[in-house]
């Protein structure tokens, strides 16, 4: 009777393991703020015991974060830009030329999409590390999900029309 017992999950597993050893670490860290707060703090200074000059203090920590921003090289989009707009493209009557090879990078970049400019942005949201986003990985499985739906559709519809017509 194998199939009636319940097979160990290793993520519920790792979990206990991983509480066990959260909970080891904040006893030691508790024993260590104890024994901090019993040792008299090690204190240097450079002032004289009676001077009564300034008291130096530290600044407050700045908790405000103010977004980064990364440079974007405009030259480099302007260049190819302007590469496929050149003279060389139009005929004598002001005619654009018909240009396979860009036909072909246009097809190829409608199909797979546009060169990153940004690979960074790419690894965030491929991990879903941009809060409010959803990894890619999870969209690649919905239109792939979809995509198989709507293929087993398509079969039964057709797998129905070609019933009816060979059953007359």
């Amino acid at each position: 009777m194998l199939w009636l017992k319940k097979k160990p999950d290793p993520l519920t597993d790792r979990a206990k393991e991983l509480a066990r050893e959260i909970a080891q670490l904040e006893a030691e860290i508790q024993k260590m703020s104890a024994r901090k707060e019993t040792a008299r703090p090690a204190v240097r200074t450079t002032t004289l015991p009676g001077d009564n000059g300034p008291v130096p203090t530290r600044l407050p920590a700045k908790t405000v974060h103010d977004p980064v921003f990364e440079n974007v090289n405009s030259h480099k989009l302007a260049v190819a830009a302007e590469a496929e707009n050149t003279s060389a493209h139009y005929n004598d009557l002001g005619v654009r030329k018909y240009d396979l090879p860009a036909l072909w990078r246009r097809i190829r970049n409608h199909i797979y999409g546009a060169p990153t400019h940004s690979p960074k942005l790419i690894n965030y949201l491929a991990a879903g590390s941009i809060h409010g986003l959803r990894p890619l990985r999870y969209e690649k499985r919905v239109g792939r999900n979809r995509f198989i739906f709507f293929l087993a559709l398509l079969l039964a519809i057709i797998w129905g029309v070609v019933a009816k017509l060979l059953g007359h």
